[in-house]
């Protein structure tokens, strides 16, 4: 009995979520690579547009251990239409490098603001 609440215990630790490690999550390639992906896979809403509704939605979201994105969604909500499309582009990002910590890959929460902002 004592071991099974060891493990259930241990296995909760390597669930945990940082908000910061030693190492951060990287995206592949960097800031710049993050940024160019934003730019090329955002898709404004065409009633967004039509309504002329912008703004920054700032999408939180869990860069898991082995780099995949998940749980995202809205900390910072502006309209249900670009919130939708704000977490969709973060759901469909490639992986990340995962963040570290003592040498291990862990889990840990990140925000990502996704502007919309029409010209």
């Amino acid at each position: 009995m004592m071991a099974t609440m060891i493990a259930i215990h241990s296995d909760a630790q390597n669930d945990k979520v940082y908000d910061s490690v030693e190492v951060m999550p990287e995206y592949p390639g960097g800031m710049q690579a993050l940024f160019d992906y934003m730019m090329n896979s955002i898709k404004y809403p065409a009633e967004a547009l039509k309504q002329k509704i912008e703004g920054k939605v700032v999408v939180g979201f869990i860069v898991e251990k082995d780099g995949s994105v998940s749980e995202a969604h809205p900390l910072t909500a502006v309209h249900p239409l670009l919130d939708k499309e704000a977490v969709r582009l973060v759901n469909d990002m490639p992986k990340w490098k995962p963040g570290r910590e003592k040498g291990k890959a862990v889990r840990v929460s990140f925000a990502l603001p996704v502007h919309f902002k029409l010209k």
